[in-house]
């Protein structure tokens, strides 16, 4: 008897533990050594900022997940950086979760400022 009631919860139980989602993270060993102590770049936007949202059903399940890869788009798409030798320094990354009685809005914010690269013969002179 208990083996059948077992069989029973099964296909339940996968469903609530397939509804399980990881939020990824963002990795930290593509950096660069750059020395910025003297007038070789300008800021060309401080603070700049991308997010993405999700909604989650009663706090725990998923319907739509946010993206650490979308935030990071969005912030790329404010600063119009195609051709220029554009860098984005002080990166932060923030999780905000919301709860309300049927469901939670979690949303992911990248935060950065983004420096240019100049040529530094051309402001010596």
């Amino acid at each position: 008897m208990v083996n059948i009631l077992g069989r029973r919860w099964l296909p339940l139980a996968s469903v609530l533990l397939g509804a399980c989602t990881n939020l990824g993270s963002l990795p930290h060993g593509t950096e660069t050594h750059t020395t910025l102590d003297h007038a070789n770049f300008r800021v060309v936007k401080a603070n700049a900022r991308g997010e993405d949202s999700g909604f989650w059903l009663l706090g725990f399940i998923p319907i739509t997940s946010p993206s650490k890869v979308e935030a990071m788009s969005r912030l790329q798409e404010q600063l119009g950086s195609e051709g220029r030798a554009v860098s984005l320094v002080n990166v932060a990354q923030e999780e905000q979760n919301t709860y309300f009685v049927l469901f939670s809005i979690r949303k992911i914010v990248i935060r950065a400022d983004a420096v240019e690269f100049t040529d530094q013969a051309a402001t010596t002179r």
